[in-house]
């Protein structure tokens, strides 16, 4: 696997790998489960910006995984040099490059690259359905120091489609 910088051309192919890889582990889609859809969009629009999100605010912190020159998952992040916090808001792989290590390095790789900036913690969420990346996390030295709730509330009563 190489790791290479981010370049714009890759956004539209990060934006497909991260739809498909928060299928069932995203928070967006489950306010779509409870609520539908908002504004006209589904919660893979609303993931999708994330990654354009990531871009817009720091693209030298996106670190792009290839196999034979195919781009086959990314990494990005963040950060804050006043507070001493590196962040990482998303990864993601294509599924035949998953369980196979690449999250791993890929991590290492922007924890590394924390690490050059001098950075003191670093820090990356993920749900509590998502076995895998709290794997992954607590075996790279990632502590659990909260959990955290996301509520929802309908500002129209006409958007409350609620399943409940």
């Amino acid at each position: 696997m190489k790791i290479r910088p981010y370049q714009p051309t890759d956004l539209d192919i990060l934006k497909a790998i991260t739809v498909e890889a928060f299928q069932g582990v995203s928070i967006d889609q489950g306010i779509e489960q409870k609520y539908g859809l908002i504004q006209g969009h589904d919660w893979k629009w609303r993931k999708a910006g994330h990654v354009a999100a990531d871009a817009d605010r720091e693209p030298t912190g996106i670190f792009v995984a290839e196999l034979d020159d195919k781009i086959v998952g990314y990494i990005s992040t963040w950060h804050d040099s006043e507070a001493g916090i590196g962040y990482i808001p998303n990864m993601a792989f294509v599924p035949e490059c998953r369980g196979q290590g690449m999250g791993r390095k890929l991590l290492e790789y922007a924890l590394a690259h924390f690490r050059e900036l001098g950075l003191s913690l670093a820090k990356i969420e993920t749900l509590e359905q998502n076995a895998v990346g709290n794997h992954l996390y607590t075996s790279l030295g990632f502590q659990e120091v909260a959990r955290q709730i996301h509520f929802v509330a309908p500002l129209n009563p006409s958007d409350s489609q609620s399943s409940a």
